[in-house]
């Protein structure tokens, strides 16, 4: 924590933009710690909350765009012999196509929370040739939620983020999931006049 505070105060924003980058060309990164401790710094009143929100944003989704055109152009046979030089293991493989098989499309938007998953879903996205169209639908949408969700929890927890933090990355994708679930029963509740006539 205490290298990821220096690089804030020499580099601010770029940190976040980068680091996000290139965490999802599967470079090591914690991407999501450092969202939540930049949400802290937020709290601080030392970055912008919304600045954030648009650099984390653009971080991810450019880093996923990329991986999306690798997998595109390489296929899985190349992820396959020369993934491990870009830390795709075959550990890795075979889980992202473990929780395809079980989520389909929407994996894409949910496998941000997922460790080990997230990092190759562009990849798996591009090598089965799903439309570019579909794959920045979903990709795009998760990048929006997923940043929102760590960034806001720094900055809402403020000095507890870590203790709350440490909770909310090892049950990741049932927090998610029990969010959507919120927001869905929020939409439906305020507009049900709108959406069923009554």
């Amino acid at each position: 924590m205490h290298q990821i505070e220096q690089l804030f105060h020499e580099y601010g924003y770029f940190v976040l933009f980068f680091g996000l980058l290139l965490e999802f060309i599967a470079l090591p990164f914690p991407g999501e710690t450092t969202m939540a401790f930049a949400g802290y710094l937020s709290y601080m009143g030392r970055l912008n909350w919304m600045i954030l929100i648009i650099v984390a944003f653009f971080g991810t989704t450019i880093g996923m765009t990329i991986t999306y055109f690798i997998g595109h152009a390489v296929g899985m046979p190349f992820i396959r012999k020369y993934g491990k030089w870009f830390f795709l293991s075959t550990g890795k493989v075979e889980k992202t196509e473990k929780w395809f098989g079980k989520y389909g499309n929407g994996l894409i938007f949910i496998g941000y929370f997922i460790p080990g998953v997230r990092h190759f879903t562009g990849y798996f996205a591009g090598i089965i040739r799903l439309p570019f169209r579909k794959f920045a639908i979903y990709a795009y949408t998760g990048a929006l939620f997923w940043v929102i969700v760590f960034i806001w929890l720094g900055k809402f927890f403020g000095p507890q983020w870590n203790r709350i933090f440490k909770l909310v990355e090892h049950n990741a994708l049932y927090v998610a999931i029990g969010v959507i679930v919120i927001l869905v029963a929020v939409v439906l509740i305020k507009y049900r006049k709108r959406l069923f006539g009554k």
